[in-house]
């Protein structure tokens, strides 16, 4: 039976909670905002209202959220249907956390983590049954107005019709694109688009010692294979190199053995340097790319040479037509090699993790698309390529045949979707209906 969400309590007024609050309060949702203090919590509302972007697109709807601490308010969130918890990513603070609130709590509310790397698994352990029935991950993408994934996670006890009641809500109300992951590392978007990222410096240094700039490495893992303006090393740029380091460290602690990622969760010796020196990104005025003012006004974009080790103008890039395409991947030159490189070890990577990270190729390609504003998801990306024209490239090449690749050559097919996409092929080897957008 599903729940019914019409309060919500948010635990945390960091970035994400006031994020997901701001957006249920748009929803004309009862809210409370919960922190360390009620000057934390009175900043977080503020935010909400002038925030660049705020978190509300109606100032009046803030007049739907009340503000509260931990620690003398924790006793109201027994008036609400919905716990949604998105404090401090760090496990011992979650589960001491969560012991409160399963003592205060009504009966037939639900709870959330919005953990991005923590397993649910071990933030509910040895916790009680009724929390541990009740309780799922939703994780929303920053920032949550606009970002629309959002990834739902059940543990191994969550009852169904939790995850339908959160489903119904996220989706049906606030409007996001809900995918079904497991309760793995990472989940879909960030297992799969941290390894793109972290295994893309490797190759990239590949590439330079192979004669490419980074402007061209930028330019080809960007629009020819559909993926955002800003490439490998602007996309870092952005996330900030000591985030990136931190999501390294916890990929070697938590990935399984023998996966793929595995090689890549350190940085190469090169880009390492500029982490040790503060040199991180965005945030620190400048990582891969810094954009320089003059007294005129004028800007000058530079590129901080990983080959040189120094500071030099930017280039702009004009790819030829084949290498602005997906029949790039395929020219015998440097550029093609790169290309294949990192397109066919994402690819690769993704089409071997049904169904341990999520349950069917329809999940992972939508978390892609609306996580990380991919183009096409790995196997809508693996359809335009040719499914047989990579097999056959990877076996030339001595290489592993991915599970979900394997499966669509056993049962003699082409492609993961047809019929315009309204079907996809499942684990089983049969076309299934693809569920609803």
């Amino acid at each position: 039976m599903t729940i019914e969400i019409n309060s919500i309590a948010v635990l945390g007024g960091g970035t994400m909670g006031l994020g997901i609050a701001g957006l249920c309060a748009q929803k004309d949702r009862k809210v409370l905002i919960l922190d360390i203090s009620m000057e934390a919590a009175q900043k977080s509302l503020e935010r909400i209202v002038s925030g660049r972007p705020p978190a509300v697109d109606d100032p009046e709807k803030a007049e739907n959220i009340t503000l509260g601490t931990f620690e003398d308010d924790l006793d109201k969130i027994a008036d609400y249907d919905w716990i949604c918890e998105a404090i401090v990513e760090d496990l011992e603070t979650k589960r001491d956390l969560f012991k409160r609130v399963e003592a205060v709590r009504k009966q037939g509310s639900v709870i959330s983590t919005n953990t991005s790397g923590i397993p649910l698994k071990d933030i509910i352990e040895d916790m009680p049954e009724r929390l541990r029935r009740d309780i799922a991950v939703t994780h929303f993408f920053n920032p949550v107005k606009v970002m629309r994934l959002m990834e739902l996670v059940p543990g191994e006890d969550t009852d169904p019709a939790v995850i339908e009641s959160l489903a119904a809500f996220c989706g049906g109300v606030l409007g996001k694109g809900v995918v079904y992951a497991k309760d793995t590392v990472n989940f879909i978007g960030n297992r799969i688009g941290c390894f793109w990222m972290l295994m893309g410096l490797h190759q990239a240094q590949q590439a330079l010692e192979d004669g490419l700039s980074m402007e061209t490495i930028d330019a080809l893992m960007s629009k020819p294979v559909g993926l955002p303006p800003t490439g490998l090393y602007g996309l870092i740029d952005l996330i900030g190199l000591d985030v990136m380091d931190l999501v390294g460290k916890n990929l070697a602690i938590n990935l399984p053995a023998g996966d793929m990622g595995v090689d890549f969760t350190a940085f190469p010796p090169s880009v390492h340097a500029l982490l040790e020196r503060g040199q991180l990104g965005r945030k620190t005025g400048g990582g891969f790319y810094r954009m320089i003012k003059h007294d005129d006004g004028s800007k000058t974009l530079e590129v901080f040479d990983l080959a040189a080790g120094d500071w030099r103008v930017s280039e702009k890039v004009q790819l030829d037509d084949v290498h602005s395409t997906l029949d790039g991947l395929f020219t015998d030159d440097a550029q093609g090699k790169f290309s294949w490189d990192m397109t066919s070890a994402v690819l690769s990577y993704a089409a071997d993790l049904v169904p341990q990270i999520a349950d069917d190729v329809v999940n992972i390609d939508r978390a892609m698309r609306w996580g990380f504003a991919w183009a096409r998801g790995p196997f809508e990306m693996i359809d335009a390529l040719g499914a047989q024209r990579m097999m056959e490239r990877l076996k030339s090449e001595g290489r592993h045949i991915p599970k979900m690749l394997q499966v669509l050559a056993d049962a003699g097919a082409e492609t993961f979707y047809k019929n315009d996409g309204s079907e996809y092929l499942g684990l089983d080897g049969v076309y299934h209906p693809t569920p609803a957008e």
